[in-house]
């Protein structure tokens, strides 16, 4: 698997970098209506759109490949030469994220990640809509532990060195000295594009229930959008992003599919999962509000149980024994030939819950039996959230 991944890797690399500047384009990753353009058609010529999703799922296929390659390691030290690879790839992927041509794709104003367009290589104009495009970034992230990097001393020692020689790309590394239970020094370096400060300013928008945080997970665009299109001008056409929670209210980006509002599966689990990372690292006296706004102050451990907390409740019933993700369909909740048998749909209504799109997504939806598992855990006082390994591997 790790052979296939990395041509697929390197052809990424090679054709949507296409400025060779670490700022990657031309792949949808699933989102593919959620912005101003519908990626999946080339754009005109002279046009780049430079996308944050892109660029950050390139740094997350790094920390996974290095993952991949330190566990491959333990077998063949030759392998941690393709540890080093990955990890430079990421610091370099992160740098130009955050500070290519001053900011990179960050905007200091908003305190959000957003994509950009380069019109015949003029100065970037940010395309200003608040979506899971810009929350991407967060799912990037791993924590390199001492005890790890002694059992790989050549890529050790290459960290050391390119953290040394490279401190224009190493500012992009934090790093923070921590205690164990023991009392013994420990190490953590943590891996991830948005600073401490960044991270906060996100978790603001991701933690508002006016914005990403629905009852049921995280929506695919914000909600600000409903009463706040965002609106992009452009050689006497105006194209616009609105927010739609359930179908789609346009023929346009194959008629019925749409990630302009709803839950989606596989990014919600990826958050979960890097919060945890990042409480990992951070520990308890990180906290945030969650709901913003609402005074009530978690780690982001709990934030990461309250996200699983609400994706599970897509499935589970109420006290009338009403399942959200069924909508309004009476068969799911007393025929006895349909009670109790659900569908698996790809995506869900951001505001009710109900089940969208593809209805046997067994796949990735199927990982709410995972939420399930952690929300009951929560109820007992102790959340596992993910079930992660905190270096990096998913349980």
């Amino acid at each position: 698997m790790f052979q296939k991944l990395l041509l697929n890797f390197t052809w990424w690399v090679n054709r949507k970098d296409p400025r060779g500047q670490g700022l990657f384009a031309g792949g949808f990753l699933g989102l593919d209506n959620i912005g101003v353009f519908d990626r999946s058609r080339p754009l005109p010529s002279g046009v780049v759109l430079e996308q944050a999703d892109g660029t950050a799922w390139m740094a997350f296929y790094c920390i996974t490949m290095m993952a991949m390659a330190t566990e491959l390691a333990h077998e063949n030290p030759a392998f941690e030469d393709l540890a080093s690879k990955f990890f430079e790839h990421f610091v370099r992927i992160c740098d130009a994220m955050n500070h290519f041509g001053g900011t990179g794709l960050w905007s200091e104003e908003d305190g959000f990640y957003y994509d950009q367009l380069v019109i015949d290589a003029g100065d970037p104009v940010q395309l200003r809509v608040r979506s899971m495009v810009g929350l991407v970034p967060l799912v990037a992230v791993s924590v390199l532990e001492d005890e790890a990097l002694e059992r790989m001393p050549g890529f050790h020692r290459r960290m050391q060195w390119f953290l040394e020689n490279r401190r224009d790309l190493a500012r992009t590394l934090s790093y923070l000295e921590t205690q164990t239970h023991d009392g013994a020094g420990a190490s953590h370096r943590l891996l991830a594009i948005p600073s401490r400060t960044r991270l906060e300013r996100m978790l603001r928008y991701l933690l508002d229930e006016k914005e990403f945080l629905s009852p049921y997970g995280i929506r695919s665009l914000s909600r600000v959008h409903a009463e706040k299109p965002y609106i992009f001008r452009a050689g006497g056409h105006e194209l616009r992003v609105d927010y739609a929670p359930a179908e789609s209210r346009t023929g346009f980006f194959g008629g019925n599919s749409n990630w302009r509002g709803p839950v989606w599966f596989p990014l919600n689990y990826l958050l979960v999962e890097a919060l945890e990372r990042y409480h990992h690292f951070y520990g308890d006296a990180f906290q945030v509000e969650c709901p913003t706004g609402s005074g009530v102050r978690m780690t982001l451990g709990e934030v990461a149980c309250e996200l699983a907390r609400r994706l599970s409740r897509i499935f589970l019933a109420d006290a009338q024994g009403v399942r959200p993700c069924c909508g309004a369909d009476w068969r799911f909740r007393s025929d006895p030939l349909w009670q109790g048998h659900h569908f698996f749909h790809e995506y869900f209504d951001g505001d009710t819950g109900r089940g969208l799109g593809a209805s046997h997504q067994t796949g990735w939806t199927a990982l709410v039996v995972r939420c399930i598992e952690d929300a009951a855990h929560a109820r007992a006082g102790a959340c596992p959230a993910s079930g992660i390994d905190p270096e990096g591997d998913s349980g």
